[in-house]
């Protein structure tokens, strides 16, 4: 208890009773309320911020959902990737729940003399599209069930073409495009990430070492760097697959002839912005050798930089192996790819254009996917945008 006179500012002439007063928090001891919550490190403030990139977010779900066709999409019907049926060529596409879509139907359309329609395409015909005279004949463009005229032409297939559904169409050999793309993605995404390992491997182990230690080392290397980035990478490439031949692990080898150059560089220049801090110098004086410093205090700095060229590094593996298919030096028959596939729909574009809408379609969403995750990704590592909404 207090006498009133010694209470601060409590005037002395006032007569309160000393049982009025008593002391307080003298069972306990006073202190800081515990921080509540989880601590937030590195990563997970990056995958909050990436969460927030809506058009990242989706991007990813995109990729993750075109990753899963690639493994899993093969298995969906019961055609084999190289399973050909000659009689059943350039087949239109053709969804059982689809037919209402003109696309996905099973029908074509064809330009015929008018007495063929009753002649060939009774059965089939479904609609006049156009007419025109040529030299005193009626032309009528019609549009036709392909799989009912496939049957009626081959009756003895089996199955019957009626009861056979190509979700994506056929090719030149009639194999199914649906599996075969599938099939191909799953061949691009494995050169791609091959491709992407090893570039991204020896470009830190390189970019590490010239950055690190500096000096002549660095001079050497950097000039080495120099010499290989002033030959066109496509004739490396080229170069490469005419020696060693086509296959997955040949084209993901040339890929990384000089892929791993830009990762170097970018390691290189966190090392040169990191190696001089004052926690470096303090670890060095302390004794930490050189593996210890490369690896656990300037490396970790540049995980982000990793992070974002990783996921920048598959889509260019991807739409070179594209590329070089394309152009006919990339994975041969029986087996597919996006490069191949295009390569095979661009000769018909005009007679049958399913066989290049389903892959350019692939590779362009797949494309756009990956540089908006890079993108996204990219901003989520920054540490100068932690903290800014």
């Amino acid at each position: 208890m207090a006498d009133n006179k010694n209470i601060p500012n409590l005037d002395p002439n006032l007569d309160i009773p000393k049982d009025k007063f008593k002391y307080v928090q003298m069972d306990e001891r006073l202190h800081d309320e515990a921080i509540k919550g989880e601590a937030i490190g590195f990563f997970k403030d990056a995958m909050i911020r990436f969460r927030k990139n809506k058009a990242a977010l989706i991007s990813f779900f995109i990729i993750a959902f075109l990753a899963f066709m690639a493994i899993f999409g093969p298995m969906f019907n019961d055609f084999a990737f190289d399973q050909q049926n000659v009689k059943m060529t350039y087949m239109t596409p053709r969804i059982s729940w689809l037919s209402g879509i003109k696309f996905f139907a099973g029908t074509k359309t064809k330009e015929v003399k008018e007495p063929s329609i009753q002649e060939k395409y009774a059965d089939s015909f479904i609609e006049e599209v156009s007419r025109r005279e040529i030299k005193g004949h009626q032309m009528v463009t019609i549009r036709y069930d392909l799989y009912k005229q496939t049957e009626k032409e081959n009756p003895k297939l089996d199955p019957k073409p009626t009861d056979t559904y190509y979700w994506f169409g056929s090719d030149a050999l009639g194999r199914d495009l649906f599996t075969r793309l599938w099939r191909g993605l799953r061949v691009s995404f494995m050169i791609s990430i091959i491709a992407m390992f090893v570039n991204i491997l020896v470009g830190i182990i390189y970019g590490a070492v010239s950055g690190y230690y500096g000096g002549w080392i660095d001079l050497m290397m950097q000039r080495i760097i120099e010499i290989l980035g002033g030959v066109p990478y496509l004739v490396i490439v080229i170069l490469f697959v005419l020696y060693f031949g086509p296959g997955i692990v040949p084209l993901a080898i040339a890929m990384c002839m000089t892929g791993w150059i830009g990762m170097s560089r970018m390691i290189r220049a966190q090392f040169l912005k990191y190696k001089e801090m004052e926690y470096v110098l303090a670890s060095r004086t302390l004794g930490a050798n050189d593996r210890t410093l490369i690896f656990r205090h300037i490396l970790p700095n540049a995980i982000g930089i990793i992070i974002t060229m990783a996921a920048l590094e598959i889509p260019s593996a991807i739409f070179s192996e594209s590329f070089l298919a394309y152009i006919g030096l990339g994975i041969q028959a029986p087996e597919s790819s996006i490069g191949v596939l295009l390569s095979d729909g661009q000769k018909v574009l005009l007679e049958s254009p399913h066989l290049t809408v389903f892959p350019a379609l692939v590779i362009s969403v797949m494309m756009i996917a990956f540089n908006l995750m890079g993108n996204g990704l990219r901003d989520a590592f920054d540490p100068t945008l932690r903290g800014i909404e």
